[in-house]
């Protein structure tokens, strides 16, 4: 369940960094009873861009699938990257 707060309650900083903390999720602040900023960890907005971006490369995946593009075989790449970190 998304936690909303008011944004009166952003004058104890020491409490919403400890509830972001806490609870890994963004927090949703409100002004005047509607929608005005997410406050949220570092370590929740770096997850959340992170799963942005897989979700960024499915779509190119699935792009370059639709328009034809030739596959990969996934063991040919593992067996050239392991021959290339294994020269090192």
């Amino acid at each position: 369940m998304p936690l909303i707060r008011p944004i009166k309650d952003l004058r104890n900083t020491s409490e919403i960094s400890e509830m972001c903390h806490k609870k890994r999720e963004p927090i949703f602040i409100t002004k005047n009873g509607y929608g005005d900023l997410v406050v949220m960890s570092m370590e929740t907005y770096e997850s959340q861009l992170a799963i942005v971006g897989v979700y960024k490369k499915l779509a190119e995946a699935e792009a370059q699938i639709s328009e034809g593009v030739t596959l990969l075989d996934g063991e040919d790449v593992f067996k050239k990257l392991r021959k290339k970190h294994a020269n090192k």
